[in-house]
């Protein structure tokens, strides 16, 4: 693994870089508000897609490389990712497929900014669909779901306190036990990401899916 430090608008964020052996493609994820990269589910879904081949980046926004706890506004967080990714880009990913995604706050962002990356699919661990303890009236976040252009993937907790996103066209959606932390059942978690990412990155890149 290699640790990069990269300069963004809103100070050095870090990108953990596991290299894959002639990859394809790669796979960037970000990490929940308060959480880090060493969550059980990123963990999981990393360890999914190097075994397909695939390199993958997690990114450590700078609030959080910084020790701040608390997420600051989308526009900042999306132009951090945002130079992170093209940074990645421009070398150790330059050529590759890119699958945009994180857990929570992550997945909003890599919804958010997918079509400025050039992903070609985009994939959400707990979706934070609308805040819980809420009045039913507040907005939920489904128009950052539903303007993902590209294949996406949403794997749920059927417990999860924010809610429950529907499918759609491009969009699948995989309950698995549990609540918004995905620990419950990291088998699950894995399984549905190792059946969804093969055909999305042979869709991409042009290649027979296996299986």
């Amino acid at each position: 693994m290699t640790i990069l430090t990269v300069d963004t608008p809103h100070g050095p964020a870090t990108a953990h870089l596991h290299p894959a052996d002639g990859p394809q493609a790669a796979l960037v994820l970000g990490h929940g508000a308060a959480g880090g990269i060493a969550a059980r589910d990123l963990v999981a879904v990393t360890a999914v897609a190097r075994e397909q081949g695939l390199t993958v980046a997690l990114v450590e926004q700078p609030y959080l490389v910084a020790g701040r706890r608390s997420a600051p506004r989308p526009p900042q967080l999306d132009a951090a990712w945002l130079a992170v990714v093209d940074r990645l880009r421009a070398a150790e990913l330059e050529g590759l497929a890119l699958v945009a995604g994180g857990r929570s706050l992550g997945a909003r962002v890599a919804c958010r900014t997918a079509a400025a990356t050039g992903a070609v699919a985009v994939l959400c661990l707990a979706f934070p669909l609308r805040p819980p303890r809420r009045s039913k009236d507040t907005p939920s976040r489904l128009d950052e779901l539903d303007a993902v252009s590209v294949p996406t993937l949403v794997v749920q907790g059927d417990r999860d306190p924010f809610g429950m996103p529907p499918g759609g066209p491009r969009r699948t959606v995989v309950e698995v036990p549990g609540d918004h932390s995905l620990r419950k059942d990291l088998d699950a978690v894995a399984a549905a990401v190792r059946a969804w990412l093969p055909g999305v990155v042979a869709g991409a890149v042009g290649i027979s899916a296996p299986g």
